[in-house]
């Protein structure tokens, strides 16, 4: 077979690929005139091949992305490639779609720049499911929240009703004793304050027993890698992020750091601050979140979560971990009380500082476990 016979065939094979392509590859000159058309641009734009060859890209592109438009041109004129742009195109139906292109200069055999190759990706379908897994997480940790709030309300209503009606009583009674202002009943009052005392106290030994059992988590702990149990939590918190704008951003100390963990719990003391962050920043036009660790001593680890939010009052900070202390208007607040529960059980601490590029930086400090001492014990 000849070298020029050989070459068609490539060339054949390469055209069927592309015309074949679910993608829309379009060919272009370097003025902006569509040379190449194929049939996944008919598909996602609506014009077929013969109504827009010889016609002017800007066909498809909005009016107000015109400059951006130029500006690809002139970069591509420069040599430049350009990848993964998102941007938004026209269809012939006049409707708008969100679009990811990359667009490559195109030069000859000797080497002269000709035109331009595109090929464009229709984001729609994927932001679409992005947009209803943001929705459907929001709906999980709202129940989530529903849902422990309930229970731990049931738990203590039932719990704590007996120490509470014994207290009552006691206390009604030594009421009247003293109304009744005989000297005898002094002593019974005295002892029915006494038993009502104790059984205060019970309500309490109640209540942190129910404290201990929501964090107690003793029996699922194992080593776990930090970075990777950082990471997994943030691939569901981060969802959506950066089509919102937030630029994210992680940096860990080792990757090879241990942590004696309940992996589910400290994963949704991530999550929630990872959201929290999330949502705190949408109100301001500059959105960084950081995530990053480092080590504080020979046994302990620090998390920090920062973002460049509009902060938080000094008079809620001080109060942002205790039960109802919240700053969202629709808030419950009870997600970082949850938060220090499950860290204090570990550990751990956690706490807030200002951020003094703005916005605040959450810690959170966890016990280290040595691997290789885990192995040899």
């Amino acid at each position: 077979m000849s070298p020029s016979s050989s070459n068609d065939d490539a060339r054949s094979r390469l055209a069927a690929i592309v015309e074949s392509s679910d993608d829309a590859i379009v060919g272009k000159t370097l003025d902006g005139v569509v040379t190449d058309w194929n049939r996944g641009a008919e598909s996602l734009f609506g014009y077929r091949a013969d109504e827009i060859i010889g016609q002017p890209i800007t066909l498809i592109v909005p009016p107000d992305r015109r400059a951006e438009h130029v500006d690809i041109l002139e970069r591509i004129r420069n040599g430049e490639r350009i990848d993964h742009f998102v941007t938004q195109r026209n269809r012939k139906d006049g409707s708008i779609i969100d679009v990811s292109v990359t667009i490559s200069p195109i030069y000859d055999a000797d080497g002269r720049l000709r035109g331009a190759s595109k090929v464009a990706r229709d984001l729609t379908e994927r932001q679409e499911a992005q947009q209803r897994m943001q929705e459907l997480q929001a709906e999980l940790i709202h129940v989530s929240r529903f849902t422990a709030l309930g229970e731990m309300a049931s738990t203590l209503a039932h719990e704590l009703n007996q120490p509470l009606t014994a207290i009552a009583s006691y206390l009604k009674g030594a009421g009247r004793l003293l109304d009744a202002g005989e000297p005898s009943g002094i002593g019974m009052a005295r002892d029915a304050i006494e038993r009502a005392a104790q059984q205060a106290l019970r309500a309490g030994q109640i209540i942190r027993r129910l404290r201990e059992f929501v964090s107690r988590g003793e029996g699922e702990r194992q080593a776990e890698n930090l970075a990777k149990l950082i990471e997994e939590a943030c691939a569901l918190a981060l969802v959506g992020a950066r089509q919102s704008g937030v630029q994210v951003s992680m940096a860990f100390e080792s990757t090879s750091t241990h942590v004696l963990a309940d992996k589910i719990q400290i994963q949704q003391v991530l999550l929630n601050l990872v959201r929290n962050a999330i949502e705190a920043m949408q109100e301001v036009d500059r959105r960084d979140l950081a995530l990053s660790t480092r080590r504080v001593d020979s046994d302990t680890v620090r998390i920090d979560v920062a973002d460049s939010g509009p902060g938080i009052s000094p008079e809620i900070a001080g109060q942002l971990f205790q039960p109802f202390i919240t700053t969202k208007q629709a808030g419950m607040g009870v997600g970082l009380s949850i938060c220090r529960t499950i860290v204090e059980a570990h550990g751990g601490r956690i706490w807030v500082d200002p951020n003094p590029g703005g916005g605040v930086i959450f810690h959170v400090t966890l016990k280290t476990i040595d691997i290789g001492e885990l192995v040899h014990g």
